[in-house]
């Protein structure tokens, strides 16, 4: 039987940067792949490898492409949020105003990042205090986490909306700078 001696600190070390790198390079070419292979499904096809992603990728950066939708192809903050599919179904009759379960037509993907940022925003305010968010607090107090992240995040989607509309940047309230 050999013997072999233990790795130093300095060995082990170096031997871990090393499988890092190669686990970030297979990663990125999985990634790579699946980038190409979802859009061969729609007709677009680059070559094999980084410089065929660089290409994709500036197809996308293209402003002349009419595949991003327009925020302004939407009348109404309301619409877009309807078009994510985070507003209750209505169910009203009589002057009485009912309201249901969110809609979950549209987007099923931006639906589920605004409501993980709902969520995020809540579990944040829940560690560190609400007296930034007033709102949320009140909402809270009368409402379980989840409905509350859903009314969140259609107010996250509005304020996104108006954003795109208007070409603007998002600037922090006063109120949660300080």
């Amino acid at each position: 039987m050999r013997f072999v001696k233990t790795k130093t600190a300095e060995q082990q070390s170096c031997l871990m940067l090393h499988r890092t790198r190669h686990l970030f390079i297979r990663q990125q070419t999985a990634v790579i792949n699946a980038i190409r292979a979802h859009l061969a499904e729609f007709g677009i096809v680059a070559p094999v490898g980084r410089n065929g992603v660089e290409e994709l990728l500036d197809v996308f950066a293209d402003p002349s492409d009419a595949s991003v939708a327009d925020p302004k192809a939407f009348r109404s903050a309301r619409d877009f949020s309807a078009w994510i599919g985070l507003v209750p179904k209505q169910r009203s009759s009589g002057g009485r105003e009912k309201l249901g379960n969110i809609s979950k037509q549209g987007d099923r993907y931006l639906r589920g990042l605004f409501t993980a940022g709902a969520l995020a925003v809540i579990r944040y305010a829940k560690i560190h205090g609400f007296k930034h968010r007033p709102w949320l607090t009140t909402l809270l107090a009368r409402r379980p986490t989840k409905v509350a992240a859903i009314a969140l995040a259609n107010k996250i989607s509005r304020m996104a909306w108006a954003l795109m509309a208007r070409s603007e940047r998002y600037r922090e309230p006063v109120a949660l700078a300080a």
